[in-house]
This record gives structure tokens, sequence and C-alpha cells, in this order.
């Protein structure tokens, strides 16, 4: 090969690689443009309609912001912004949108607030506290859900989250008392370790329920004075709270 061919062959290699890299980048951008439009319509379609109403503007944002299909397993990245449930393996699911934005809003969280989750599962929940407070720890049973989502977190820029693979049912005395505790299993009964470790003035989401009953999504509030009181928000169906109690 003369060297005007090897000239002309260099330049075509050129040219290809520059196209190559031109179509990765094009589409990678037009993929993270179709998933900003999905989390999009999905909190003007399924958070803001009359039949959802989330009205905390903070808790919008962040559900516009944290990136939901980074937290479902690959074969389900086209339905990460559907209005269901989707399953993340080992039994677990990811909750609807519309409840993890329900179940932020009730905490009412505010950016000085330390929050604490029980039931990590694939950790959206946590990134979702975690852009409207200060620090979240979050606690997940099953070590195989656990690993990859420190890994994960991690690759997602969350600083302020902290997980530990433990029996989320003792809570996590050592970080408490919290603003606001998140639970995302279904408890037969609200823990009282849970109740101890909530701050005056805090609240606690949980579904309360067995597996095959009833369960209902309970707010439990804390006063100023310690004083308990529990309301009923809506009946929910969660994946079963496991471990030793």
């Amino acid at each position: 090969m003369d060297s005007a061919t090897t000239q002309r062959a260099a330049t075509l290699l050129a040219v290809i690689l520059v196209l190559a890299f031109g179509c990765a980048l094009l589409y990678s951008r037009l993929s993270a443009d179709g998933y900003e439009t999905q989390r999009q319509r999905m909190v003007d379609t399924q958070l803001k309609g009359p039949d959802r109403d989330i009205r905390d503007q903070r808790v919008l944002t962040a559900m516009a912001k944290v990136p939901r299909h980074e937290f479902v397993p690959p074969e389900y990245k086209d339905m990460a912004y559907a209005d269901s449930p989707l399953p993340i393996g080992h039994g677990q699911t990811i909750s609807q949108p519309f409840i993890v934005a329900k179940m932020t809003e009730l905490l009412k969280p505010g950016k000085n607030d330390v929050c604490l989750e029980i039931g990590t599962g694939s950790g959206y929940q946590a990134a979702v506290l975690a852009e409207l407070v200060k620090q979240v720890y979050t606690i997940e049973i099953i070590e195989a859900l656990g690993k990859p989502v420190k890994e994960r977190l991690k690759r997602l820029g969350y600083t302020n989250i902290e997980v530990k693979i433990a029996d989320g049912y003792d809570g996590w005395p050592e970080h408490g008392p919290y603003d606001g505790i998140v639970v995302t299993c279904a408890a037969n009964h609200v823990p009282p370790p849970l109740v101890q470790q909530l701050k005056k003035g805090g609240r606690m989401a949980i579904p309360v329920g067995g597996p095959f009953s009833l369960q209902n999504l309970m707010l439990v509030e804390k006063d100023k004075n310690g004083n308990l009181s529990q309301r009923t928000i809506f009946p929910v169906s969660f994946v079963p709270m496991v471990g030793g109690h």
C-alpha cells in the first residue's frame, strides 16, 4: 500500500470514528431528553392530577429531577415512569411514583432535616428524600439489594445518604432522633423503636397491616410535648416487613 492510499485509509477511519462518536453522543442526549420528558409527564399527569393532588412544590421538583429509570432493573427501564410499582428482584418492588411522592410530602421535609428510611429497596425513595433534606439514613435487610444500592447512589452523586444492611424494625438509634421516618414495607403494627427515635415535632409515614389483609398508609405525629397521634391516609398495598421482630 502506497503512502497516498495509507493516508486516505487513515482519513476515512478518522471520519468514521468521528461519526460514530457523534452518533453515540446524540443518542445519549436523546435518551436523556426522553427520560426528562417522561419524568415531567409523570409529575404533570400522575402527581398533580385532581385525583392525586401532590401540592408541595419542593417534592414535585425532586420527583422531576431524580432519574427513576436508574433505580429499576434494565428490563423495566421503558416502564420506569409508569403509574405503577415495578419488581426489583428478591420479591421486592419500587413503589408507584405517586406513593413515593405522597409519603415524602407527608413528612413535610425541611432542608435541615435528618430522616430515616426503613426498606431501602432500589434506593429511589432515599434519593428523592435526599434532594429535600440534610441527611438520609436508610436500612435494607436484603444484602443482595443493599450492596448495589450503595454503588448506585455513589455513582449518581448522592453524598448525603448512608445505607446500612440490617433489620430495620429496631431503626438506627445512634443517628436519631429523626425529623422524619418513612417505612416502605408493611408492618402489622407501628414499631415502638421507631416511635422512640422520632423527634418531638417529627412525622412518620408507614403502611400498617398484614400481607394478606387490608393495609393503610398511616401518618404518625409526635408533638412538641412528645404526645403521639395517628391518622389513616388511604388504603395501600406494600410488601411485608421482614426480619426478626
